[in-house]
This record gives C-alpha cells, sequence and structure tokens, in this order.
C-alpha cells in the first residue's frame, strides 16, 4: 500500500498545488464559479487524500425505480434499505462496509450516519457502498443530497432500467458532465430479468451508443437482475477488482482536478501572451510632448543665455537684463523654497489629470508635493508647464490604449480585458509623476557653469579699470577747470593712461561680454540636447513604471496561470 502512495502521491500532490495556484492567479480574471469551484476541488481533494485510502467508497445512483436498494440489499446479501412500492423509498444515503475498521472518518466527512457491516467477503474487503437517493425524487432534499455525494465519492454504480435509461436528466445533468471520469463508472442495467434475451442485447447496444455520445466511452455496461441475482457475480468481480488496486479514490481526485482546471483555463494560448516590446517609444514620445519637454527644452536653452548675459555681460548694461523674466523661473523649473514654506506655495497650475486625459485623484502627498533639489538647499515644487492640449491628451490615451491592446492580443477574453485594464492602472499617476520627473531633471539645467564665475570677475576687474579711468580723466578736467598746475600724464604711445583705461575697459568689457554671449548660446543649445535626453530618458521610466511594469506583471500572471493549469492537466 505504501509504495502506491508514494507512486500515486507526488503527481497528484504536483497537479492539487498546481490547481490552487491556478484559482489563485485568476482570482479577478474569470469567472467567480469557476475560481471558487477549483478552490473546492483542492480542499475536498486534500481533504479525501488524509482519510483512509485502504477503503474506495461507491455509490449507487440512479433514478426512481431503477431498483438501487434492491441491487444494494443483494450485494450487502442482507435486507439493509427499504425496498417498497411508494416513492421515493430511500431518503437518505446508507453505507454497507465490508471490513470497514478505520472507515470511521471517512464516513464521517462524507456525513453518512446509516452504517451498516456486512459479512466478511474477501474479494470486496475495504468496500464502502452507499444507497443514494433518487437523483430525480420529487423532494428537493433528495436530490442534493446525490449531488453532493456524487461529488465525493470514488466510485459512481449509475443504475438504470430498461424504461428509463434514456431518461435525458441522468444523461445531460450527470453522465455528460462526468465523463472525464469515465475511469470510475459503472453503468448497470438492472431488472433485465424482465425482458427477453434478445431485448436486453438491444438495450445494452442502446445504452452503450448513448454513454458513447455522452464521451463515456469504455465505461462497463452491464445487465443484472437483482431479483434474480443474474449479472451479480460480474458486477461483483468489478467491484472487487476496483477495491482490490486501491487506485479508485486518487483517479477520481485526478479527474476532478482534470475538470476544474479544464473550466478555469479550458485551452490556454500556445504562446499566446501579448507584447509590449516596441510600445514604450510611442509612449514615450506621447507623454514627452504633452508634458510640455519641447517647450521645457527651448526655456532651458533660452534660460541659459539669459542666465549667462546676466552673469557675464557688461555691469553697465547686464541691469537691463535682469528687468527681463527668466524662462526657467515662470515655469518653475530650478526654483527652490524654503523648508517652511506652506503647501499652497508652491501649487502647481497645472490641472491634475491632464496627461492622462481624465480627472485624478490627488495622491497622497497632494499637488503641493515636493521633492529635495539637487542642490539640497530647498525644496523643489511642481512645474508651471502649461496643461497638455486635447490633442496631446488623446495622443497620451491612445498610446496607452495601444499598449493594452498590444498586451491583450492573444489572450483569451477576460485575460485580455485584464491586460487593457493594466495598462490603464495607473494612469491617473502620470501627470503627477511626469511633472516630478520634469521638475527633478530640469534642475540640471539651471546650475551655472564655473566660467561664469570667472568672466564675471574679470568683467568687474575691466569695468573698475574703465572707472579709474573714467575718475582719472575727471580728476584732470577739474584741475583744468581750476587752473591748478597739471601733475605728469603717463602715456601709452601717445594716448594718456586714463584714456587707455576708460576706452579699453570699456571696449574690453563690450568684447568679453560678445564673447561670452557667443559661448552661451552654444552651451545653451549643448545643456538643451542634454536636458532633452535626460527627459526622454526619465519619461520612459516613468512609463515604464506606470503603465508597461503593470502591463508586464499582468503577463507574467497569464504565464504563471499557463503553466500552473498543465501542470494540473497532465502533472508535468
Amino acid at each position: 500500500m505504501k509504495l502506491l502512495r508514494r507512486k500515486e502521491g507526488p503527481s497528484l500532490d504536483s497537479r492539487l498545488a498546481a490547481l490552487f495556484e491556478a484559482a489563485s492567479l485568476a482570482e479577478g480574471r474569470l469567472a467567480e464559479e469557476a475560481v471558487s469551484g477549483a478552490r473546492e476541488v483542492a480542499e475536498r481533494a486534500g481533504a479525501r487524500r488524509n482519510l483512509s485510502i485502504d477503503h474506495t467508497v461507491a455509490a449507487l445512483a440512479g433514478a426512481t425505480g431503477s431498483g438501487k436498494s434492491s441491487l444494494y440489499n443483494a450485494l450487502a446479501g442482507e435486507d439493509l434499505a427499504a425496498v417498497g412500492v411508494v416513492r421515493p423509498t430511500t431518503s437518505t444515503a446508507q453505507a454497507a462496509l465490508w471490513d470497514g475498521e478505520g472507515s470511521g472518518p471517512l464516513l464521517d466527512w462524507l456525513d453518512i450516519p446509516q452504517r451498516h457491516s456486512t459479512a466478511p467477503a474477501p474479494d470486496l474487503s475495504g468496500l464502502i457502498l452507499l444507497d443514494l437517493p433518487d437523483h430525480d425524487s420529487i423532494r428537493l432534499s433528495h436530490r442534493l443530497e446525490v449531488d453532493r455525494l456524487v461529488g465525493l465519492v470514488d466510485l459512481l454504480v449509475w443504475v438504470v432500467d430498461p424504461q428509463k435509461y434514456a431518461d435525458a436528466a441522468l444523461h445531460e445533468r450527470y453522465l455528460r458532465p462526468l465523463a472525464a471520469h469515465r475511469d470510475v463508472m459503472l453503468v448497470v442495467l438492472n431488472q433485465a430479468d424482465r425482458l427477453p434475451a434478445h431485448a436486453v442485447e438491444r438495450c445494452l447496444a442502446d445504452l452503450r451508443r448513448l454513454l458513447d455520445e455522452d464521451g463515456l466511452a469504455g465505461v462497463p455496461v452491464l445487465a443484472v437482475s437483482a431479483r434474480t441475482g443474474a449479472g451479480l457475480g460480474e458486477l461483483r468481480s468489478l467491484l472487487g477488482d476496483r477495491v482490490a488496486h486501491r487506485r479508485s479514490w486518487s483517479t477520481r481526485l485526478a479527474a476532478d482536478i482534470t475538470t476544474a482546471a479544464t473550466r478555469l483555463g479550458g485551452a490556454p494560448a500556445e504562446g499566446g501572451a501579448g507584447r509590449t516590446v516596441g510600445m514604450d517609444r510611442a509612449l514615450t514620445g506621447a507623454l514627452y510632448d504633452a508634458a510640455g519637454v519641447p517647450l521645457v527644452v527651448e526655456a532651458v536653452a533660452k534660460g541659459h543665455r539669459h542666465r549667462a548675459v546676466v552673469a557675464t555681460g557688461w555691469p553697465v548694461t547686464r541691469w537691463i537684463r535682469k528687468l527681463r523674466p527668466d524662462p526657467l523661473r515662470r515655469l518653475r523649473i530650478g526654483t527652490t523654497v524654503p523648508a517652511g514654506t506652506r503647501p499652497s506655495a508652491v501649487l502647481s497650475t497645472k490641472p491634475q489629470g491632464e496627461l492622462a486625459g481624465e480627472p485624478l485623484d490627488e495622491p497622497s502627498g497632494g499637488a503641493a508635493e515636493r521633492l529635495p533639489s539637487a542642490s539640497g538647499a530647498g525644496i523643489v515644487g511642481r512645474t508651471s508647464v502649461p496643461a497638455a492640449s486635447a490633442v496631446q491628451r488623446a495622443k497620451v490615451e491612445t498610446a496607452i490604449r495601444d499598449v493594452g491592446e498590444a498586451a491583450a492580443a492573444g489572450l483569451p477574453g477576460p485575460w485580455a480585458a485584464a491586460a487593457r485594464q493594466a495598462a490603464r492602472s495607473r494612469s491617473r499617476e502620470l501627470a503627477d509623476a511626469v511633472d516630478r520627473a520634469v521638475a527633478m531633471n530640469s534642475v540640471r539645467a539651471t546650475r551655472r557653469p564655473r566660467w561664469w564665475r570667472a568672466v564675471n570677475a574679470l568683467q568687474w576687474l575691466v569695468f573698475a579699470a574703465m572707472l579709474a579711468g573714467a575718475l582719472w580723466l575727471g580728476g584732470l578736467f577739474a584741475m583744468d577747470y581750476l587752473r591748478l598746475p597739471q601733475p605728469p600724464l603717463p602715456t601709452v604711445g601717445v594716448v594718456p593712461w586714463p584714456t587707455v583705461l576708460l576706452l579699453g575697459g570699456a571696449l574690453a568689457g563690450v568684447l568679453i561680454a560678445l564673447l561670452s554671449r557667443l559661448a552661451a548660446w552654444a552651451g545653451g543649445r549643448r545643456r538643451a540636447r542634454r536636458t532633452a535626453r535626460a527627459l526622454r530618458t526619465a519619461i520612459g521610466q516613468v512609463s515604464d513604471e506606470l503603465v508597461l511594469a503593470p502591463v508586464r506583471a499582468e503577463l507574467d500572471r497569464y504565464a504563471r496561470f499557463t503553466e500552473a493549469v498543465n501542470r494540473a492537466l497532465d502533472g508535468t
């Protein structure tokens, strides 16, 4: 017995674990009936495995008047079940036990209170035979009891009679849905003594045809008579063979797992999981435009030139540049606010959800959520980049939808819908996440190059020289006006030094400013290109995290579900 269990156990355990895993992965994706049914099968199978495997539970099931109770008594060798004319006769299931020692917990699990020990019979040792109520009883409680036990027993013996063997209720409600359980099923044509021999053969042939149509090819079919005992020996032999092998319980559980896995997964798509490769470009591009990055990049170039003029321009005229607005400050890029600033002071004017094209719930940090600045000196607020246009929002929505459709391609309906939903699941966070990415990655665009400081110092040195020359000349004019004697005047060639300082300082300052402006123009272009690359990378990371990652997770979930279903179906 232990050898049998070691042989069957690992495969069955693996299939049970796979079925439970598949049910867990299908939660919220597939119909609740299929998911709960799979979990119920897994739990039921686990419970059955922990009970006696030395006993085989067989149930006699059939319609009213088929003679189940008479056959039950004939097999038991004594009158255990009441047989009468008034229907229904059997109201509750009862059990006949051949060597039933140790079967108590199993019968408790089956909830069979009526138990009868029979005379010892070596050929049936370990058999627990149940007499069920009629499956077509006029009493609902009887039908429910049959349904419950049909789903639990190890071996099903369907008892039919010559008049009702083709009953649609039997074939459509029980036999056809249980086609996967044909290895744990017997069909007995009872009351064969009422027909001539040739009529019995015709009935058996017709019954065989109906069973084949139900998908039950190979299920043993035999004619018996509980009254005369005809065929009982063959039936006892079949039951004894199933009991001796002690495999009906595991075969039944395997069939239950197959049925549940089939209802869960059907035929999973062969390599049908969708793909998102190549979709990130279109999505990043749409977010790039909708986030106003081209405007930011242009502002970076202009802002660099603006700040360069302020920092390196001719001191005499640079104050004029300060009167012009800084393009980056207008977009709240690179600005820092004190840590104690109230949240309202850094609120963005951009409506939440503009990128995703739908009203968004405010995140936990609110619109006033602030980020550490690159320098660590303060905090970076949201930008004031203009809201996305309707066309830009539509492009973002289309890109997100395309990602969902690409992921859903080839997936079964419920999983395709889940993939599409995964693409949209975090779209409410896109606006804030993209804006934060723009704010953080644009901070570097406001850093001052070191050469600005050197040029600024040079400009002030030149300005000081020009001012010294102006003061010197002013002093000379004053002395001449007052008719004071002129001091000796040094010259550079024929040009007096005060004039050299004044004119040379002015020309040098203007020249340095022009050269600095040229360098700032080139530097602005380089900085704009770097910023564009950095923002595209950052927005790509946002799109990957909020759109593509949930889709990949859903596709991975489907792949694991498919693998689990396949393992539950074939045990590999």
